[in-house]
């Protein structure tokens, strides 16, 4: 039975700026914390993988003896920064702030009723990733979901290991699945473990680097809303018409892997 494999934040909605980052921000200002961060701050955070670590990188900015964290209070202080963060943003999400990209609930329907597995694999709390799945697919399509999140993995992306924990928990070989990523990050985890890739660039991602992954489109494409994919590379000449359809992720599936992982 093959997989199909999603990263959440950037290939299920487009979270980053007007989910995490607000969220970030809201959190910050609640707890009085002397931090918000720019579009351009984030841009550069968003490349640490995890929330948490994102946090803590806070102690080795030029802001570090500003926010008056003893060093042996860092992780306790962390935790409760990204707790408050995850509630803000899993009502930001119920607030509909951040719908589904375009053809994500079309192709998942679509693989369900073939019969492939489904699985999410993503840095982010498992509690902000169910809510963003619920959200783009509904409660009853989410629930075909395998979920691997958060803290699962102790290394977070671009390391391999939270694909080799769904590869190994699905009982799958790397050869049978497909992800579908949308950073660099993200798809350098993936090929690190083996994987195919399709990358769907977002707001934050378009400008990166995804020499290796099998297709990169704009997104999934949905005729349905008038939204047509635009296709940025395409090495194996899958040549998608208008949207990414389950016949074309088989298609990247039979074709050699163009990597070597890491």
């Amino acid at each position: 039975m093959p997989a199909l494999i999603f990263d959440c934040d950037g290939v299920l909605a487009d979270t980053e700026v007007d989910g995490h980052l607000r969220a970030f921000n809201e959190m910050f200002a609640q707890l009085g914390v002397p931090v918000q961060w720019s579009l351009e701050d984030y841009a550069q955070k968003v490349r640490i993988g995890g929330g948490k670590e994102r946090l803590a990188s806070l102690f080795s900015d030029p802001v570090a003896d500003q926010l008056g964290v003893a060093e042996e209070d860092r992780a306790e202080t962390v935790a409760l920064w990204h707790r408050t963060k995850t509630e803000i943003y899993t009502r930001l999400v119920a607030d509909g702030l951040m719908p589904a990209r375009p053809g994500i609930a079309r192709i998942i329907a679509e693989a369900h009723a073939a019969g492939w597995a489904l699985a999410m694999a993503s840095t982010s709390a498992e509690a902000s990733v169910r809510a963003v799945l619920e959200h783009s697919v509904g409660p009853q399509q989410a629930a075909a979901f395998r979920i691997f999140a958060g803290d699962a993995v102790k290394n977070k992306k671009p390391a391999p290991d939270i694909y080799l924990l769904a590869l190994d928990q699905l009982g799958i070989d790397a050869n049978a699945a497909v992800v579908v990523e949308d950073s660099e990050n993200g798809m350098r985890a993936a090929h690190a473990a083996g994987l195919r890739t399709i990358v769907t660039t977002s707001t934050l991602t378009h400008d990166e680097n995804f020499e290796g992954a099998s297709l990169v489109v704009d997104c999934l494409g949905s005729t349905a809303t008038g939204v047509s994919l635009q296709v940025a590379s395409d090495p194996l000449e899958i040549a998608p018409h208008a949207e990414v359809r389950l016949t074309d992720i088989q298609k990247v599936l039979e074709q050699p892997l163009l990597h070597r992982g890491a």
